[in-house]
């Protein structure tokens, strides 16, 4: 907590009165990252209204995996101390994954974009990266055409 304080440029005492110990401050942390996410994935979707879902998800999942950012801490955090802690998040992904499989015909194919997508982002989070960026992009060329992307 004082690392955390330290970090935000806060007293340990005003970040104790927000967040009495770390299970709620990792709590915070999940929510904020999924309210983030879907803020701004509703948002794309309201701004590209006649791209379809599945390729909106495509891309902005690839755009953050192309990202040079560190990955959600937080989110290892939460897992490390209590795996109920990413309840939010499967919460996220269940609503995500109703509204990529729109209709029946498309559907299966979604499903294997999302665990496509959701296992490159695992593997950025954890340091696994086992494909070599030719692989990564045979992948994710596949992936967009499954979707009916060009």
């Amino acid at each position: 907590m004082d690392a955390v304080a330290a970090e935000a440029g806060i007293s340990k005492g005003g970040l104790l009165y927000n967040f009495p110990n770390k299970i709620a401050l990792l709590k915070a942390l999940v929510e904020q990252f999924v309210e983030k996410s879907s803020s701004a994935f509703r948002a794309q979707l309201h701004r590209e209204s006649g791209r379809s879902v599945p390729l909106e998800y495509f891309r902005m999942a690839v755009e953050e995996l192309d990202r040079d950012s560190p990955p959600p801490s937080g989110i290892l955090a939460a897992l490390s101390e209590d795996p109920d802690l990413l309840a939010p998040i499967k919460h996220f992904n269940r609503e995500l994954l109703d509204r990529l499989s729109v209709d029946e015909a498309g559907r299966a194919d979604a499903l294997v974009a999302f665990l496509a997508l959701e296992g490159l982002r695992a593997q950025r989070m954890f340091g696994v990266d086992a494909l070599s960026s030719e692989e990564r992009d045979l992948v994710l060329e596949k992936l967009k055409s499954m979707l009916g992307g060009s």
